[in-house]
């Protein structure tokens, strides 16, 4: 793994990198985030029981919408025809939900900050959607954890 910053040019500035003479591979990343709320807030989520309607499916299409607007957000990110947006939610306590976010194209650089993005604005959409009877609700652990393709190659949170 390379200690240089490939976003910085041989002056320090910020600069978009230069993609073009990179292969075309397969590529993907999984990102998570977990939300931490009250046990009623749950039971709500999974009972449809919030009065702005199916909270889940509403994240879902946040999620996928935001990996798709990735370049908009991050400012040297580049824009990316992905194949395959993914979000997942998960129950993993009783106060506790998984978002997954899995991305992936054939391109030239790779798909992490989309999966980051994908998972970090499904947890918002999720948050807001329930602040009404939750605000203490807590978005954390937003990581990558896994990323296949391209040249530095597979890279898993548990190998790190």
């Amino acid at each position: 793994m390379s200690d240089k910053l490939t976003h910085l040019d041989h002056q320090g500035h910020a600069h978009m990198v230069d993609v073009s003479d990179k292969a075309l591979t397969k590529r993907s990343a999984t990102a998570q985030a977990i939300l931490l709320m009250q046990p009623t807030t749950l039971t709500k989520i999974i009972e449809g029981g919030l009065p702005k309607g199916d909270v889940l499916a509403t994240a879902r299409i946040a999620g996928i919408q935001a990996a798709k607007k990735t370049s908009d957000l991050i400012p040297l990110c580049h824009p990316l025809m992905l194949t395959k947006v993914s979000i997942d939610i998960t129950v993993i306590s009783d106060c506790e939900l998984e978002v997954l976010c899995t991305c992936a194209l054939a391109g030239k650089t790779g798909v992490e900050m989309e999966a980051l993005t994908g998972a970090s604005v499904a947890a918002l959409t999720l948050y807001d959607m329930c602040k009404a009877v939750d605000k203490g609700i807590v978005i954390n652990k937003v990581s990558l954890l896994e990323k296949t393709g391209g040249k530095s190659g597979d890279w898993s949170q548990g190998n790190a």
